[in-house]
This record gives C-alpha cells, structure tokens and sequence, in this order.
C-alpha cells in the first residue's frame, strides 16, 4: 500500500498525522485520472449490459426536452465507489477507525443504490415491475446506517475522551470535543448525550443521501457539487485532526479523523473524472448507484469532525434542492392540487423556465462555490 511506502519516504511514524493534505491531494489526481482513464471501458461495458436510463417525467415539455438522454448507460456510480475505494485503500491508513466507518458507509449506500437502479432497470423491461424501492424501503436502510454510524462513532469518542482524562492522550482538549455540536457563529459547541448525538447522525446521513440523490437530475449537477463540497471538508478535516489548526480554530480536535482528509481527496477526484464523461451532454449517468453513497458519505464526514451545521452551509445546493420537493408537495397537499413551483426539485422549475441545462448546471455550480467560500469564512465569524 502506498500509505506505508510513502510514510517511510517522507518522514516516518510522523508523516500520517502531518502531511494528510499532500496524500489527500494524491488520492484526489489518482482518482480523476484513474476515472478518466477507465470511462470509456466501463461505459461500453454498462451499454453492453443493456444498463440504460429512459428518463420518464409526469410534465410532457419536459419528457420533450430530456428525449435525447434516452439509452444512455446509467448505474456509471460504480466508477465513483471504484475510484473512492481505491485512493482510500492506496494512501489512507486503512486500519484507521473513522477510515474503516467510511468504507461501510460508501458500500453500504453503495449497494443500495445499486439494487434500486437494477430494480428500475428491470420495470423498463417488464412492465410488471414496479419503479425500483419503495421510499420508504430506501429509508429503511439509511436509517439503519445512521444507527449503526451513530452508534460507533460516539462510543469510539467516549473511550478516546477517556484516554485524555487519564492522560494517554498528550491533548486534554479530546475531552468532550467528539460530541460537541458545533454552531456557526457561535465559538462554543453545544454537549450532546448520546440519544441527541444519534438523532443527529440519522438525520444528516439520510438527509444529505436524498438530498444529492435529488440534486442528481442535470448533465454533471450533482457530480461538480459535491466535488465543491468534499473541497471545504478536506480543509476543514484538517484542521479537526491537527491539534494546534483546532485550537487556534476553534474547531474540536478529533484524533486520527485527519486520515479522512485523504476520503474527501477521492471524493474530490472521482467526482471531477466523473464529470469527464458526465458533463453535458452526458455519455453515463451515475444513477443512484453513485448520488446514494456520496451524500451519505459527505454526511459522514461532518458528523465525524463535528460540523454538521456546517454541511447545511457547504451544501446549500443540495438543501435547497431537498426543500423545494419537500414544499412543493406539501403545497399541493395543503391547497388541493396547486404548485409552487412548475416542476421540483428546483433545477427542473429553472428549465421550463427558459433556462438551457448548461446555464442551469452552471449557474448551480457557481452558487454551489459561493456557498464553500462562505463556510469558510464563517469558520472566523465566531
């Protein structure tokens, strides 16, 4: 593995906890290469399966407008959860425990995805199929990951929060900083117990994998977001996994998270080689196979370094996308049959507005980088 060789390289025992950013940054080339470089094969692989998308949508302009994305090869998230899994396994500690909690989450959401785009995929070829899981079959599974998640990782922090109280851990700020809710604007965290720190955990590993899931509607929408997004918490995992960066943040210092630093570099890397072949117009989509695991696997990643606050700023695209379905139906549902928007989620209200896909995706992106420029400002506004 190249986490050992270039350890030894560049600086010995020290180099896992110093130079996170410069593997993080491997990962991330490696992945966009390896991605790029891979496509074409996986692509002719996935048409050769017959794995192909019929976008169907209740508004006829739009089935109209999307009627040249029918047959393109779908379920391309395999190349993501590849190319993840790889520069993780490459220059990531893979005995590091928040390393090992990542990888369940990607497979885990991974494989969800997977069997939902299969089961769609099957109703396009037997009509008696229904239209992949139910939503509440989805949830199921994603509420058990946040449980599971949840659970470990606020046990693992009481025993690192006791190793400080007792000394074998040379930073005494460990105490209490695994499960402190951090606010923006505000310098003091708020203590959770466990049942708030387990609520909390389901509510963002669930909220953020629809959410991209629901973003994921345009040519390479989805794909650049995230990789926004994975950007700020590569920085932001490192400033929670260095000890000196915290405090003079005031972040809470969460030992060994820093390894997660080089799971948002592969996020980063494999959504950008994505978007090689999904940029419009669009040569793969990733389907649920792919949008599932990411945003569940950014989730992750914020409650790991206590900024699941945080997220909801870095990710403003995505809760924006996910408020406009959950108001859209609720006004349908309040006023007997009326819309608040002409389609949701929101991104399709801006097509049937006049606006091409590429303006829509683009104009997405550009507020999708507004939003990460400004959660780390806020990071000093306290």
């Amino acid at each position: 593995m190249l986490f050992h060789l270039l350890r030894e390289m560049l600086g010995g025992q020290h180099y896992a906890h110093e130079n996170v950013l410069f593997r993080g940054g491997c990962a991330s080339l490696f992945c966009f290469v390896l991605i790029v470089l891979i496509g074409p094969w996986v692509i002719r692989h996935l048409i050769r399966l017959k794995l192909c998308d019929r976008p169907e949508f209740h508004h006829q302009t739009l089935n109209a407008m999307t009627a040249d994305k029918r047959n393109v090869p779908t379920m391309g998230g395999v190349m993501i959860i590849g190319g993840i899994l790889a520069g993780t396994l490459l220059f990531a500690d893979p005995w590091n425990f928040y390393v090992q909690m990542g990888l369940m989450c990607l497979i885990w959401l991974g494989a969800l995805g997977a069997v939902d785009d299969w089961m769609k995929l099957r109703r396009a070829a037997d009509s008696t199929a229904r239209d992949g899981l139910r939503s509440y079959q989805k949830l199921l599974f994603q509420l058990g990951l946040g449980v599971l998640l949840g659970y470990f990782i606020f046990n693992h922090g009481r025993n690192m929060s006791a190793f400080a109280e007792i000394g074998a851990l040379d930073d005494r700020q460990t105490i209490e900083a695994f499960h402190v809710l951090m606010v923006p604007f505000y310098k003091h965290g708020i203590l959770l117990g466990a049942g708030a720190f387990m609520v909390i955990t389901v509510l963002v590993v669930s909220f953020t994998s629809n959410a991209v899931n629901l973003t994921d509607g345009l040519d390479g929408l989805a794909a650049g977001c995230v990789a926004l997004c994975s950007t700020v918490f590569m920085v932001l995992n490192y400033v929670a996994g260095t000890g000196d960066l915290a405090a003079k943040m005031l972040i809470p210092y969460v030992p060994m998270s820093g390894e997660l630093v080089i799971v948002s570099g592969s996020i980063m890397g494999s959504t950008l080689g994505f978007l090689w072949h999904n940029c419009h117009p669009a040569k793969v989509f990733m389907g649920d196979t792919g949008s599932l695991p990411l945003g569940g696997l950014i989730g992750y990643i914020a409650i790991v370094t206590r900024q699941e606050l945080m997220l909801f700023v870095v990710g403003g695209i995505f809760v924006i996308e996910a408020l406009s379905v959950i108001l859209q139906v609720g006004c349908f549902k309040l006023t007997g049959g009326k819309r608040m928007f002409l389609m949701a989620p929101i991104h399709h209200h801006f097509q049937l507005s006049g606006w091409t896909e590429t303006q829509t995706v683009t104009r997405f992106w550009l507020l999708s980088a507004v939003f990460s420029v400004f959660a780390l400002v806020t990071v000093k506004l306290r």
